[in-house]
């Protein structure tokens, strides 16, 4: 019998915040169960035009500046043979789905902050999103009840590379579940 996930962990990489004036650069996805075992994942460079690149980094130079390691990462996985076209990357993230998701159902989406990736899935992939469930497992807002009400902070890791960014939210919301009595 097969394993269904029951969440998808989402992390997207991308040239700046708006979803509109900005573009995903990296997706990594992380299909789990509820006790977040991976199932399965997912990882592509999704392709940005070199100007659209050069002109979004100067648009939010703060962030680029203070992890120049990440944006040259990002830039060369952007310039080599890696890198996918955007339809290609989500019809790879919806056989993804169909493989590891039951069939005809919503799937959650599950991150950090993952509200802000759904806007550019919204934006990007509207078949994706199309598969996606209204609610969504966000990890920021665990963070936002145990910091402000408890004082308890979690040191996530700072990666800003999609795969590992996820492995950190998990780890993150198993801290917080950790502190729960039932």
């Amino acid at each position: 019998m097969t394993k269904y996930a029951k969440l998808l962990w989402v992390d997207l990489e991308m040239t700046g915040l708006d979803p509109v004036e900005d573009r995903i650069l990296e997706v990594a996805a992380i299909a789990t169960d509820w006790d977040f075992k991976e199932i399965a994942t997912y990882e592509a460079a999704k392709k940005v035009g070199p100007n659209l690149f050069a002109k979004r980094i100067k648009a939010a130079p703060t962030f680029w500046d203070t992890f120049p390691e990440v944006r040259d990462a990002l830039i060369a996985q952007n310039n080599s043979d890696l890198a996918k076209n955007g339809r290609v990357v989500e019809n790879e993230l919806l056989e993804f789905i169909d493989k590891h998701f039951e069939p005809d159902t919503r799937v959650l989406l599950a991150g950090n902050s993952v509200h802000q990736d759904r806007k550019f899935i919204e934006n990007e992939w509207s078949r994706l999103n199309a598969r996606l469930h209204y609610r969504m497992l966000d990890v920021s807002a665990w963070k936002v009840v145990f910091e402000g009400k408890y004082g308890k902070k979690f040191a996530k890791p700072e990666n800003h590379r999609a795969l590992e960014d996820i492995r950190g939210s998990i780890m993150e919301l198993k801290y917080y579940l950790g502190k729960v009595r039932i």
